[in-house]
């Protein structure tokens, strides 16, 4: 659907957040969530607009994290929000057909009533991390394997996750890694995000 490596990008980290999605895109990342919670609206909207030709042009998609009105307004691909951020449902018949909607699942009762309408789940935190600080309790590896069942929709890990974890996540039956600091506090970005699509799809 977008690709097994998943990039958000973190305004708190050492380089600029679109240095961090194009060393993503170059690094053959197919989906860049822009995720930045103190961002005004029309900042996080300039900048969407500023990244949005620059993804469509890797044939990648962005994702714009928990701000309807941003992913409204910029006409991005997707959307992706959390438990704490209103009615899936509600806020799919929001959107236009086509945008991309994404939920944010950590416990399997979650994965049990997910409406209709989510296109994917991102489910974790796998491990602890500090990206997020307020974080629900690491599910691991047999959790994952649980929600992916139950969900029986494309699901993304998320949580502490690197290259050499690709194996045992494919292996649970998810599509792809959603990662944070793995690309963008690596030295090289670009080369970051290379390893971790090779080690998906090892040759």
């Amino acid at each position: 659907m977008m690709g097994p490596v998943y990039v958000i990008t973190d305004p708190g980290a050492p380089r600029p957040v679109p240095d961090q999605a194009r060393a993503a895109l170059r690094g053959g990342a197919r989906c860049v969530q822009i995720r930045d919670k103190h961002a005004s609206d029309a900042d996080l909207a300039a900048l969407v607009t500023r990244l949005l030709p620059e993804v469509s042009a890797h044939g990648a998609r962005l994702i714009v994290n928990d701000r309807v009105e941003v992913a409204l307004a910029t006409g991005a691909h997707g959307l992706h929000v959390g438990q704490g951020d209103g009615d899936p449902a509600a806020i799919r018949a929001r959107l236009p057909a086509g945008m991309i909607l994404g939920l944010s699942i950590e416990t399997l009762a979650q994965a049990r009533r997910i409406p209709p309408g989510v296109d994917y789940i991102g489910a974790g935190p796998i491990r602890a991390t500090t990206t997020k600080p307020d974080h629900a309790a690491p599910i691991g590896l047999a959790g994952l394997a649980r929600i992916v069942a139950a969900a029986g929709l494309p699901t993304y890990a998320i949580g502490g996750l690197g290259p050499e974890d690709a194996a045992a996540i494919r292996a649970t039956g998810a599509i792809g890694m959603a990662v944070v600091s793995a690309v963008t506090r690596a030295p090289d970005m670009e080369a970051a995000t290379r390893r971790l699509v090779a080690h998906w799809s090892p040759q």
